[in-house]
């Protein structure tokens, strides 16, 4: 993040909301939406809903962790997950898209 941006730049975070209070997890968000905003590519391994359903794709692993998982269950928008019957996730973050 030191350099001058290209907007070609792969970006990838673990996890990055772990440990954040609520504001600093906003300008996170923030911070994400410009390096998109300015072509690149940031990819987001995250379980924080209000983080996950900001996401422009999502691809959602399953159907449980570890030696149960491993599968691609559903990829797509927010809405598209928040619709998959056999995920997890889609049963969390369905609820918080309809507010």
């Amino acid at each position: 993040l030191s350099k001058r941006g290209t907007g070609q730049t792969l970006y990838i975070l673990d996890e990055p909301t772990t440990g954040l209070h609520f504001a600093d997890i906003q300008q996170l968000l923030e911070v994400r939406h410009k390096l998109r905003d300015q072509g690149n590519t940031i990819v987001v391994i995250e379980h924080n809903l209000d983080v996950v359903k900001t996401a422009d794709w999502i691809v959602d692993l399953g159907p449980e962790g570890g030696s149960g998982g491993g599968e691609i269950l559903v990829a797509g928008t927010p809405e598209t997950v928040a619709e998959c019957e056999k995920s997890h996730t889609a049963r969390f973050l369905k609820p918080l898209l309809q507010k």
